[in-house]
């Protein structure tokens, strides 16, 4: 790159990245932002799950705000405008046609050299999958290389270091979700280079395996892995529900209070009822992804017992805490005379990016990559458009675009501050009308067992074709697996009047299953141990050296990870989790409720399924609760 260039083309695509990702996501936690160097060689690492968001969050999000070079097809450069618009941008060209590394990496080099940062994807694709499947060895040739060519040519100054770089997405398609971006601890060449330039057969290759094994094994230790898609969605359930608001869990811990959950679930020993309990949380995990509802939402709903239709309270009652309901409606679209200015101005910005989020449903990292760019392009022609309307009111003075800037910049800040907040209450609301309308719609209008099958095991996503096939077979340092069948896609969106008492059942049912999988765990006593990622081993608990058998080549010594049950609910009560009053919050609202009307209806519905369809909600008390009324 020529030294004269000032990568100006960079800081502003840096700079509209910022602004997409502060306007899609609500907060990016840096982690460990110490751990990068102020100054000198390195290359940075980074997980690839999110498309073209993974290097826009690098980027806008780098600490020191040093600018990050990326890799780009070398013969892209043979223009010269081109060229200077690559580089500009901060692109470096790597020849992919050549055999000879010198070659191959002389971009990366001459970046280095200058003291750069230079910014990789080692996984090669980006791709949903429920743990990291592939770290390639490009980034450890790139260092490796490097290092015998500074050494080559003389060049001075500190040696290249690898950055491992994680980004984890509390939901990566979720608008104003969270992101956690963690840096390990830097990387040296120094136990590395005496045998990469070895004259030995094969040293070089197996210095560069054994740098890959490292970058591989910090990416695992700073990232959420599970052995199979379900034992992810029973942890991520499990979550929701210790954490009800999930604004609750410090981001600091997320990763390590998940990767806890997911080894828990993935101890197949844990408890006699273990099947059970990952049983139930499923099936809510799956009927929240059908209705698109959240835990969170439902959990924070204005509903008191009072409108519980098996609740035996009589009319005016009802009618007056309806009216509860409908007094929170009302305070909530109170805010909306505060907030509609700026939602009518980004309102084509929400239903543009929902459509473009459609067209790749079933890829969950292309959906927020469509949202961001579809919404930053739409953005980039409303504000100047506003700023122009703004501007002709003001007659076009001077003073005039001052002041329209202004307004359109206080617009978007406005919105984007406040758009948390409205979402949330709008979401309640909703969620409040169409739990409502679910309970008090006649039973006879629920789906059936048959019909309610296809909504109660969680979607899996299709696997990545860019993903090495022998990855999948192999999952390195994960506790054992307990893996269920793959399931089909699901059918459209079933209409709340007949799911929502299955939402609300699945809900009671899922709470107390964790509730009584915990106080088992509990009462097991210290000797009662559960299945552990080895890094969280080392950590809280131990590790064991256990021989195993290798395809053709003998034994192996392979880690295997523990730590004490009770360790580990304290460990998640101390970060806050709610397992002791778990089951209490449920058997308080109505929802527990109807979780004992329903108890036995599988069975019964099988073994007769009609049979009661025609009982509709009687808005009167029992005969047998009258007479308790009047013994009273």
């Amino acid at each position: 790159m020529p030294q004269s260039n000032p990568q100006t083309l960079h800081k502003v695509i840096r700079q509209l990245a910022g602004w997409a990702v502060w306007s899609f996501f609500t907060e990016v936690r840096v982690v460990g932002g110490e751990n990068v160097p102020v100054e000198g060689p390195i290359i940075v690492t980074a997980t690839h799950h999110n498309m073209i968001l993974d290097p826009s969050v690098l980027s806008t999000s780098f600490p020191h705000r040093r600018i990050l070079n990326y890799w780009s097809k070398a013969s892209l450069f043979n223009n010269n405008f081109l060229a200077w618009l690559l580089y500009s941008s901060g692109n470096i060209p790597v020849d992919r046609k050549s055999k000879d590394r010198q070659v191959l990496f002389r971009g990366t080099f001459e970046a280095l050299a200058r003291g750069g940062a230079v910014a990789l994807f080692p996984e090669g694709t980006s791709y949903t999958e429920p743990r990291i499947m592939q770290v390639k060895d490009g980034a450890s040739w790139a260092a490796l290389e490097y290092t015998k060519w500074a050494a080559d040519h003389g060049i001075k100054g500190p040696e290249v270091k690898i950055v491992p770089t994680a980004i984890v997405y509390t939901n990566k398609s979720k608008y104003r979700s969270y992101v956690i971006m963690e840096f390990g601890p830097p990387i040296s060449m120094e136990q590395y280079k005496e045998q990469f330039v070895s004259d030995a057969e094969g040293a070089a290759r197996a210095a560069v395996k054994r740098l890959t094994r490292a970058i591989e094994q910090q990416l695992i230790e700073t990232t959420i892995n599970a052995p199979d898609w379900n034992t992810l969605y029973v942890a991520r359930m499990a979550r929701d529900l210790l954490w009800e608001d999930e604004r609750s869990i410090d981001l600091k811990e997320f990763v390590t209070i998940s990767q806890t959950l997911v080894d828990l679930f993935s101890t197949k020993d844990a408890m006699p009822n273990f099947c059970s309990v990952r049983r139930h949380l499923l099936e809510y995990y799956s009927l929240l992804q059908s209705t698109r509802l959240t835990n969170s939402v439902l959990s924070s709903l204005p509903l008191p017992e009072t409108l519980s239709p098996t609740h035996p309270t009589p009319l005016p009652s009802r009618l007056l805490t309806l009216s509860i309901l409908v007094r929170d409606t009302l305070a909530a679209l109170i805010r909306l005379p505060f907030f509609l200015l700026p939602l009518i101005l980004h309102l084509p910005v929400y239903v543009m990016s929902r459509l473009a989020a459609g067209l790749s449903e079933h890829e969950e990292e292309t959906q927020a990559q469509n949202k961001v760019v579809i919404g930053l392009l739409l953005l980039m022609l409303i504000y100047p458009a506003a700023f122009w309307a703004f501007w002709a009111i003001l007659s076009f003075t001077s003073h005039g675009a001052l002041v329209a800037g202004l307004t359109v910049w206080a617009f978007a800040y406005y919105h984007t501050r406040l758009v948390n907040d409205n979402y949330l209450h709008f979401k309640r609301v909703i969620a409040a009308w169409r739990v409502l309308v679910g309970v008090w719609a006649p039973k006879r209008w629920d789906l059936s067992l048959t019909a309610l099958s296809q909504y109660n095991t969680p979607t899996v996503p299709p696997e990545s074709p860019w993903v090495d096939p022998i990855k999948r077979s192999s999952t390195p340092d994960l506790p054992a697996q307990a893996t269920e069948p793959p399931v089909v896609l699901k059918q459209k969106r079933p209409a709340s009047r007949q799911i929502m008492r299955h939402v609300l059942r699945a809900r009671g049912e899922a709470v107390r299953a964790l509730a009584s999988f915990f106080a088992a765990l509990e009462d097991a006593g210290d000797n009662k141990h559960v299945v552990a990622s080895a890094h969280l081993a080392r950590r809280f608990g131990w590790v064991d050296e256990v021989k195993v058998d290798a395809e053709g080549q003998g034994q192996e010594v392979e880690a295997q990870g523990f730590r004490r049950a009770r360790e580990v609910i304290s460990f998640l009560r101390s970060r806050g989790a709610k397992t002791a009053t778990l089951e209490r919050e449920i058997e308080g609202g109505w929802a527990g409720a109807l979780v004992s009307e329903e108890e036995g209806t599988p069975a019964e519905s099988e073994a007769g399924e009609g049979e009661g369809e025609e009982d509709d909600i009687v808005w009167v008390p029992s005969e047998a609760h009258s007479q308790t009324a009047s013994l009273d």
